[in-house]
């Protein structure tokens, strides 16, 4: 039973929600680079001593899941070494992190002179160092091609700023520039957080604050261990199919089993062995993916906290394999490549044990980094992943068509694109084209979401652009029979539209160099359909051809309805296309 009492436990509760949402905003009006203060790239956490996540962020799931083997890691790495004033900073797999262009700050609160909470911001930076701008190098064979691995380092020690180590790092990194200002944003943030947790600390007392976060992780833990027991006891398997990615390594797949016994759920993950390429996961980032896999079945209220998986085992499967990588694994692009594979490994696993809460998927990330000099201002290198570049379409559900615009499957709607204008103030290029793609959304009674389509030339210089992910070869999986008849539009892809009007596409991971008059398209797949789309309201196609979103071609291949070149509907061909099946 709890020991405190419920209006105490509410005003505790807000008071560390309220932390936790000022210390993003100080991120979104603090940040230097557009990936911070633009997209929104970027999770916040807080932990209490043990340490335990006691509250996170409806930010970045591929951060979040993460966070907590990181959180230990990095505490485990320092045990007493410890002191008032220090911050810590981190990105290396090797200790829980999820890859090395994810860097997380580490604050610890001290409350007379007693250790009591930590808190966490993890920020996507712009670059990482390495042979390739913005970390992205898909000629990399071991992770030392890559980029920086930071391990736990101090920046600040009993609160004095270590200007070498953070010059090392600095140096290390293209447009030194953006990167500094965000480091400072994180430590902004992390520093607001502490002001507020200080002052819950001040007006109730450690012992109190301590059983309200007791309470609300037993809370989460009641929830979930409810919400297990409604499954029938079994072994449940769920597959889930990654793409080639160019390098010959063909099509792998990603094995999830299972296991339900009462209130508590085991979860292992079988998968190849790792390969030299930059799609290899290590153990903490695969703890994001299969979170969120769970997480897409559970559909659990608020508190969300730690509490939430003490019913919960994982096991990734040996190490040296591909969702449990081992130095020296390549590794950059694993947050969307394998992550949202291993996402959907686990949520086809969770559906076969519960059929009424399954969802179709979300697109996978699709998208581009960018580099150069910038003309405008003395040829500065620039360098940014463009994160409107992979906002796909998210997966209908049971109830309800999926959003536009609003993955991918890694980030699960926390991600922005972001003002165009603003990216061409920030950066020497011009937008031609950012919109959705029509008949990009999977089939279904319940329509998924549309993807996106960018359309960027560079302006009075060359343009390195380089591709990573996947969602180019197979469209976004549906789910209770959904299926897709036209396939072409809801797959994601890249081209090259040169100087003279012609087209190089390309349907894998690529570098370019995009000139001056040329142009770089890369499209983003829809979200799946769920149901049988042969059974969507003919009134509902009608008004989705009428919006854009499905075309007449789309209406006859993937739904069944024939509409007349004058836009008619032809009622009789429609019940006959649709009764042939």
């Amino acid at each position: 039973m709890s020991t405190i009492d419920p209006i105490t436990l509410a005003v505790v509760r807000g008071a560390l929600e309220t932390a936790q949402r000022e210390m993003t905003l100080t991120l979104e009006k603090t940040g230097r680079s557009s990936v911070f203060n633009l997209a929104h790239d970027y999770s916040n956490a807080l932990f209490d001593h043990l340490p335990e996540m006691i509250l996170q962020g409806q930010d970045i799931p591929i951060h979040l899941g993460s966070l907590i083997p990181a959180m230990k890691a990095v505490a485990g790495f320092y045990g007493e070494d410890i002191a008032e004033g220090d911050v810590i900073y981190h990105n290396d797999p090797a200790y829980k992190g999820s890859h090395i262009i994810d860097c997380c700050m580490y604050k610890p609160v001290f409350f007379r002179g007693e250790l009591v909470f930590w808190t966490v911001c993890k920020g996507h930076l712009t670059d990482i160092g390495g042979p390739v701008p913005a970390g992205y190098n898909p000629d990399a064979k071991e992770i030392y091609a890559e980029g920086l691995r930071i391990p736990p380092v101090k920046l600040w020690e009993k609160g004095k700023r270590r200007e070498d180590v953070i010059n090392l790092l600095l140096t290390n990194m293209r447009a030194r520039e953006s990167q500094e200002g965000d480091l400072n944003a994180q430590y902004g943030a992390c520093r607001v957080g502490e002001r507020h947790l200080l002052a819950l600390l001040e007006r109730y007392g450690v012992d109190t604050v301590k059983a309200a976060i007791a309470e609300l992780k037993a809370m989460a833990d009641r929830q979930m261990r409810s919400l297990i027991r409604q499954v029938p006891d079994g072994d449940y398997f769920g597959k889930a199919r990654l793409e080639d990615s160019g390098h010959g390594l063909g099509d792998l797949e990603i094995t999830a089993h299972v296991s339900v016994r009462n209130d508590e759920v085991a979860i292992h993950i079988d998968s190849p062995p790792q390969v030299p390429y930059f799609i290899n996961s290590y153990e903490g980032n695969s703890m994001s993916g299969v979170l969120l896999g769970l997480m897409m079945f559970a559909q659990l209220p608020p508190p969300y906290n730690e509490g939430l998986y003490r019913c919960v085992s994982i096991d990734m499967g040996p190490p040296g394999t591909l969702c449990n990588a081992t130095e020296p694994a390549p590794h950059a692009n694993c947050t969307t490549t394998p992550m949202e594979t291993l996402t959907d490994a686990v949520r086809l696993a969770f559906e076969q044990a519960a059929p009424d809460r399954v969802s179709a998927s979300w697109g996978h990330a699709s998208g581009i980094n960018i580099a150069g000099k910038d003309p405008r201002r003395g040829d500065d290198q620039y360098v940014t992943m463009v994160l409107a570049s992979i906002i796909s379409g998210a997966g209908a559900t049971r109830g309800m068509d999926g959003w536009h615009s609003r993955g991918p499957l890694c980030c699960f709607g926390a991600l922005m694109s972001g003002d165009i204008e603003l990216l061409e103030y920030s950066y020497p290029i011009l937008i031609h084209r950012y919109g959705l793609v029509p008949d990009s959304g999977g089939a279904g009674e319940r329509r998924g979401g549309s993807g996106t389509w960018l359309e960027i030339e560079p302006l009075d210089h060359v343009m390195t652009t380089v591709a990573f992910g996947e969602g180019r070869q197979y469209p976004t999986a549906g789910a209770a029979g959904a299926r897709n008849t036209l396939i072409e539009p809801k797959l994601g892809r890249l081209v090259h539209r040169h100087g003279d009007g012609s087209e190089t596409a390309y349907d894998h991971n690529a570098m370019l160099e995009i000139a001056p008059g040329e142009r770089v398209i890369n499209i983003n797949p829809g979200g799946g359909g769920f149901g049988d789309p042969f059974t969507r309201p003919v009134e509902e196609v009608l008004d989705d051809i009428t919006n854009g979103l499905v075309s007449r071609e789309g209406a006859r291949l993937d739904y069944g309805v024939i509409v007349t070149a004058s836009g008619e509907l032809d009622i009789e061909a429609t019940h006959q296309q649709r009764q042939a099946g």
